[in-house]
């Protein structure tokens, strides 16, 4: 029988909820599915010296791209939350296959043309609007499946994106010293031509699995809860709210600016080191004559390694505030999390252990952040619209995508050094200014508090509460027609698993064999 609340839902998500005995444990792989696709992201770095020479460009001209990148994910996902929410995660995810499928062909052809004004519009603007509605598309989805985890549930989530980049790196590697026709040696690069044809190997795979995901999405039903689960039992905070907030109204709470800034800055410390992460290891470490120590594939394993601690810190650290609290986890990322940079900045090339467990810690942090922001907004703000507030939120992610690199890309332009030819201390001043941000962020999280109540939207279910707000101002509309649930994947859970564990196995077997290349 067909519930009222389910009658208020768009067609769209009607299509997707899932029938009774549906196994949630089903979500996790689709989630990741997405997210390891558009992670790929995080491992531009492997072929980001390439482009520079095959372009002749600077830095900062290069950073653009992945700089670009992440300001259209901001962007997009503040623009198509409340679509997202209103459509559910299946459409988001073939509008997100759809822009990053195309933003890599597009990027491809400014290469083999030598426009990079192309590779702006491909990877980075196309692309990012796909990495941006694909980041929130299970981000709602899996709060719902795993109300009585939330934490648990985003990092699930959003560990994905740690994953991508972990797998990408090598398979990067991979495909461009096949078409490069082997490995560079010493300080020479790979091809443009190797990182053109490389684009279009991954817009095909990541078209399969990004299908994949989209097709064994589910939505809950309405009133569907975890089996022993009792909302009215739950552990009782007093930061978490008894009531739903609207996206537009969040934006009018001091909770929603600081935690923007908690975003932001926690972005902004860790994104500058992954876009130069390849280039970063090998000129910490080099010999009496500026010869780097650390060979190419060490530094892409190194680049792998801190995908690994970006990925575990999303699952770990998100789990963990379940236990303690969200403010609580974030004095952590933030407080710790300077102090570990000051560390690195000051003593990191003294050491590679040294060097390499500070830097993985710190994205292990950066990593937390990213996937605890979710359950943070839901215990604020309820669970009204918490998709349509993580996208907006998400702008802070877009202005960090710009300040991080051009931060660590301006110091090193200043330097007045070629790739190849940096050392630690053309890095330090960056890094030390990651270090007042960092303070800043601490200050922003301490000053949180629970949302006022005045906020709150009146007692009602979701579903009803959404429609409102959507309708608000344009009239009332028809309800949309009852469409029967949809039917159960054939994709057995078990299998499931295995199509996405495979390529992080790789991942995770490549970072292991390469990443004692650092230590040899």
């Amino acid at each position: 029988m067909t519930t009222a609340a389910q009658q208020n839902r768009s067609e769209p998500m009607q299509r997707i909820t899932a029938r009774p005995g549906f196994n949630r444990w089903l979500i996790p792989p689709a989630a990741l599915a997405i997210h390891m696709c558009i992670g790929q992201v995080y491992a531009t770095s492997v072929y980001r010296d390439a482009i520079q020479v095959h372009f002749d460009a600077s830095h900062t001209a290069i950073g653009i791209i992945f700089s670009l990148a992440i300001v259209m994910l901001g962007l997009s996902a503040a623009l198509f939350g409340t679509w997202v929410d209103r459509n559910g995660p299946r459409r988001a995810m073939l509008a997100s296959t759809a822009c990053w499928v195309t933003g890599f062909v597009v990027g491809s052809a400014g290469i083999f043309t030598s426009q990079l004004w192309l590779v702006y519009l491909g990877y980075g603007f196309i692309g990012g609007i796909g990495l941006g509605i694909g980041y929130i598309s299970p981000v709602s989805t899996l709060i719902k499946w795993f109300p009585d985890r939330p934490g648990m549930g985003t990092g699930m989530a959003i560990m994905g994106f740690g994953v991508g980049a972990m797998i990408a790196s090598p398979l990067s590697a991979f495909f461009m010293n096949l078409y490069n026709g082997g490995a560079p040696e010493g300080d020479d690069v790979h091809s443009g031509q190797s990182v053109g044809f490389l684009f279009l190997t991954l817009a095909a795979l990541y078209l399969v699995m990004m299908l994949f995901a989209a097709w064994i999405v589910r939505v809950p039903a309405p009133d569907w809860k975890p089996a022993g689960f009792d909302p009215d039992k739950a552990k009782k905070s007093a930061m978490i709210a008894q009531g739903n907030v609207t996206a537009n109204n969040a934006l009018k709470t001091p909770q929603f600016w600081l935690l923007w800034i908690v975003l932001f800055v926690n972005v902004t410390a860790g994104i500058g080191i992954l876009e130069q992460a390849n280039a970063f290891v090998r000129d910490f470490f080099r010999d009496g004559d500026g010869n780097t120590v650390v060979a190419m594939a060490a530094a892409a394993g190194f680049v792998a390694f801190l995908s690994l601690t970006n990925t575990l810190g999303r699952f770990i650290w998100a789990s963990t505030s379940d236990k303690i609290g969200r403010k609580p986890i974030y004095m952590v990322y933030l407080g710790l999390g300077a102090l570990l940079y000051f560390s690195l900045a000051t003593w990191g090339n003294t050491s590679m252990a040294l060097f390499v467990v500070l830097a993985g810690v710190i994205l292990s942090f950066y990593g937390g952040g990213f996937s605890t922001i979710p359950a943070y907004l839901r215990d604020l703000f309820g669970t009204l619209q918490v998709g349509a507030i993580h996208g907006r939120l998400l702008t802070a992610w877009s202005l960090a995508g710009v300040v991080g690199p051009l931060i660590i890309n301006s110091f090193l332009d200043r330097a007045g050094g070629e790739p190849g030819t940096l050392t630690a201390d053309a890095y330090r001043p960056a890094l030390y200014t990651m270090v007042g941000l960092l303070v800043i962020g601490f200050i922003a999280n301490l000053l949180v508090r629970a949302v006022n109540e005045r906020h709150h939207e009146e007692n009602k279910s979701g579903d009803e509460a959404t429609k409102k707000a959507d309708e608000n101002g344009k009239g009332k509309k028809a309800g949309p027609r009852t469409v029967d649930p949809a039917a159960t994947p054939v994709v057995p859970v078990p299998l499931a698993w295995v199509i996405v564990s495979v390529p992080i196995l790789y991942g995770l077997t490549y970072t292991f064999i390469n990443g004692i290349q650092l230590f040899a």
